[in-house]
């Protein structure tokens, strides 16, 4: 079968179950007792066990089927659910998070998982593997299988006859996908040969796969045990067969004491869902297809520039009209197709429970994770990106912010510590939280170290607020970690936290209290795509500045420009802040004399740090739509991308943050 055309249905639905599995996984560590949280993994594990099998997908769906077989155990009371099980469930869903992730990337999906299943095979038993291994030989030689009053006359009646009885054991490869298919296929070979009397286990469960890679079956047949064996063998994915004669003297009549099964077997899921299904408003939609809509509308928006210009220079109202109209319809579909690119952040902070467990164990920590504003929703390409920063700040908190137990009730605080991840809109910005309760950010040690880095001098800092103090750690081979550890201390992660989230366009500011805790608030623009701006003239260039970083617009006469440090500065509502010329930044020739005795001044913010930008004069507000410089220009200084103007120029989008001092 050609599965390449349901790979992607395959990915996304695999995802969906991957993390439906973790969060019941963490939700039953906290409600052991719980068995519909174990219904509910098991079902999705079934569901996954059975797409990997169709693709082909091997090792996900051996692991799957053995991760089906010890919830199995776990829902019919067999088994109790303690730290051991959610250990390895979570082994598990890592190493499956894995396969499906090399999937996604072209890959095939394996992975040596016999270890896993191994383990897996042991819990189930509830022994060693070893002697699992030995229990499963002695199974081998010595199954007895008992009869009934009705079968054990059907054997004596055919013995008379001159029929043979074999007893037949069939042992499966282990890397067998459909062993109820290859089961069927076994009787479907015997079936002109003889007729099965009995089997261990039963038909039934043989169909619903609730077996090892083993079973036995008792036959009645006129055929020798050689052409029996062939037959059999010549079923696909079989390993082993024995065929030995079945003579009934050690099976005593047992009238239904082996078929004496729970008539409560948990039912087929998809039976037990009761009520109609309710027909679906929502459609997938590969997001590739959404990226190129936005490509095309962002063509629109450039030609609707183009338009409005010319309506202005045109006398003519009827085009005056017919734009702005245009322009309405296309702001609506402007704001629907970007609804269309949001998406929750859940989607990132869904790993992030796991992630903390994990931590906190290897610290021998206790942390409380509490998750707040998941359903906020921020554009597509913010979230693939935002995640490993997140990553590298949770884990901060949790090595540095969160100490351990004794040492927080030594403090008097309780021996969870919490950690809280947030997120909230506000305005044209998203705003992600990481607070912690443990012991703060150790001011004086920060200081020293930046001294020691040559970040700052003992002169400067006195007039350092601790927000500036605390902005160090985010500077490149910071760390005031005493020890080198597998999760920190090597001052790497928070400065390339600084740079992925200022090359989305945002900020991060650091608050904290000693022997309170800290809080890393990350600011973030809502999309990337479509910017508002401000467009400025530099002599006969024009620039665009995002909104999001403007406070204000200033006329400055020029004899308000004063000097500090040769620094041309301002005051700006009493304070004073340093003025950068855009025109000596970006080198821009003289073309034109301006007037001197006022200059242009953009004040844009940077967390507390402000600046003015000095420009020749203000355009006005526009929306544009943000391109890249492309391959060749990567890392130009101050200019975070490229837009197109109404009139066909191009217009180089400036990034204040590159420009803040």
């Amino acid at each position: 079968m050609d599965t390449d055309q349901y790979i992607e249905v395959f990915l996304d639905e695999s995802s969906e179950h991957l993390q439906a599995i973790n969060d019941h996984i963490l939700n039953l560590e906290k409600n052991p007792e719980d068995l519909t949280i174990v219904s509910e993994i098991f079902r999705s594990a079934h569901t996954l066990k059975g797409m990997s099998a169709t693709m082909e997908f091997k090792d996900i769906a051996s692991l799957t089927h053995k991760m089906e077989n010890v919830l199995d155990k776990i829902r019919n009371s067999e088994l109790e659910v303690n730290e051991e099980v959610i250990d390895i469930s979570f082994l598990a869903l890592e190493s499956l998070e894995e396969m499906v992730g090399s999937i996604s990337e072209g890959g095939n999906g394996k992975k040596d998982v016999t270890d896993l299943v191994a383990r897996l095979e042991q819990m189930e038993n509830g022994t060693t593997h070893v002697d699992s291994l030995k229990d499963k030989e002695t199974i081998n030689s010595n199954t007895n299988i008992k009869l009934d009053e009705y079968q054990t006359t059907v054997v004596s009646q055919a013995k008379e006859q001159g029929f043979h009885t074999y007893h037949v054991t069939v042992t499966l490869s282990e890397d067998c996908m459909l062993k109820a298919a290859r089961a069927y296929m076994v009787f479907e070979a015997l079936e002109g040969v003889g007729e099965v009397i009995k089997s261990v286990p039963t038909v039934e469960e043989l169909e619903a796969e609730e077996f090892e890679q083993q079973f036995s079956l008792i036959l009645v047949s006129e055929e020798s045990s050689v052409e029996i064996k062939n037959r059999i063998q010549n079923v696909s994915e079989v390993r082993e067969v024995d065929v030995s004669n079945f003579t009934g003297e050690d099976n005593k009549v047992n009238c239904g004491d082996e078929d004496k099964k729970n008539v409560d077997q948990p039912q087929d899921e998809s039976k037990s869902t009761s009520g109609k299904t309710a027909s679906s408003k929502t459609i997938r939609v590969n997001s590739e297809r959404i990226d190129y809509l936005m490509n095309l509308f962002e063509e629109v928006v450039i030609d609707r520039g183009r338009l409005e210009d010319i309506s202005k220079e045109t006398d003519n109202q009827e085009l005056k009209d017919t734009v702005e109209h245009i322009a309405r319809v296309s702001e609506d579909m402007q704001n629907l197709i970007l609804t269309m690119r949001m998406v929750p952040v859940e989607q990132v902070f869904n790993r992030f429970p796991r992630m903390v467990r994990g931590l906190a164990k290897d610290l021998d920590k206790k942390i409380d994770l509490e998750i707040i504003g998941a359903e906020t929703e921020l554009d597509r390409t913010v979230i693939d990106e935002i995640g490993d920063p997140l990553v590298h700040l949770i884990r901060n908190s949790v090595d540095h912010g969160i100490e351990s137990p004794n040492k927080r009730k030594e403090s008097g605080k309780p021996e969870e510590g919490r950690l809280t991840l947030r997120a909230y809109h506000s305005g044209n910005h998203v705003f992600i939280e990481i607070e912690d309760d443990g012991g703060g950010i150790n001011r004086d040690k920060v200081l020293s170290k930046a001294i020691d880095n040559e970040l700052t001098t003992a002169e400067r800092s006195t007039n350092l607020k601790d927000e500036d103090i605390y902005q160090f750690i985010l500077s490149s081979g910071f760390s005031t970690a005493d020890n080198v550890s597998d999760i920190s201390g090597r001052g790497v992660g928070l400065d390339v936290v600084r740079m992925k989230i200022e090359s989305l366009g945002g900020n991060i500011t650091i608050e904290s209290e000693a022997g309170q805790g800290s809080k890393f608030s990350i600011q973030l623009p809502l999309t990337l795509s479509i910017l508002s701006t401000l467009l400025v003239n530099v002599q006969s260039e024009t620039y665009a500045i995002p909104l999001s970083s403007i406070m204000e617009t200033v006329l400055l006469q020029e004899d308000k420009i004063m000097y500090s440090h040769k620094q041309k500065v301002m005051d700006f509502r009493g304070k004073i802040i340093p003025l950068i010329s855009l025109q000596e930044v970006f080198d821009v020739q003289d073309k034109q004399e301006l007037d001197d005795k006022y200059y242009s001044i953009v004040i844009v913010k940077k967390g507390e740090k402000m600046t003015g930008l000095m420009v020749d004069s203000f355009i006005g507000q526009k929306e544009v739509v943000l391109k890249s410089l492309g391959n060749y220009l990567q890392n130009v200084y101050a200019i975070s991308g490229a837009t197109i103007l109404g009139d066909g120029k191009v217009s180089l989008i400036i990034d204040p943050n590159a420009l803040i001092k």
